[in-house]
């Protein structure tokens, strides 16, 4: 015996089922509803002391009293210096840096530009104004993203208020 199945049950029935009406975000599924892109749980802050390598970033975001700040609500986009990055710094440098709190919240805060900027967003610019007032300059450099003088060598690295780029050298405003 055959059953006919109404076309709001059957809808129903793909979406209980996991994996049948996934779609990524912006996609449309069935009566043109979007499916939201799954959550992402940790701040950016949470997120660079998961992601290991950003140890001196973090301790220069504590030591510039700048850690409720980047995890607050944002949107922000960070261009977030490596360890390898502040290890170029010459020598000296990012100890006066951390003694010196004010000059490191203005340094730190120029990484930072409002708004989740992703990276097809970031290449369409030529410039960007940072959290700390100053503009960074953007440009693409033989297929480099460079960000001042910084290469850009990891994107759209999500967290829950915003995004981040990770970055080879430390950007100093001028």
């Amino acid at each position: 015996m055959n059953k006919l199945v109404s076309a709001p049950m059957a809808l129903a029935a793909m979406l209980a089922v996991p994996g049948l009406a996934q779609a990524q975000t912006g996609s449309k599924v069935a009566l043109g509803a979007s499916v939201p892109a799954p959550a992402v749980s940790m701040d950016i802050v949470e997120t660079a002391i998961a992601a290991g390598s950003f140890k001196t970033l973090v301790t220069a975001v504590q030591a510039a009293g700048l850690v409720e700040t980047l995890k607050g609500p944002g949107p922000f986009t960070v261009f977030a210096p490596t360890d390898e990055a502040f290890a170029k710094l010459p020598k000296g440098t990012l100890e006066s840096l951390l003694a010196d709190r004010e000059k490191l919240a203005a340094i730190l805060t120029y990484h930072v530009i409002p708004g989740a900027v992703l990276a097809a967003e970031v290449t369409k610019r030529n410039s960007a104004k940072s959290v700390n007032g100053q503009s960074v300059t953007i440009a693409v450099k033989d297929g480099k993203v460079m960000v001042d003088d910084a290469t850009v060598v990891k994107t759209d690295v999500k967290a829950s208020n915003g995004v981040i780029h990770v970055i080879d050298s430390v950007m100093l405003p001028k």
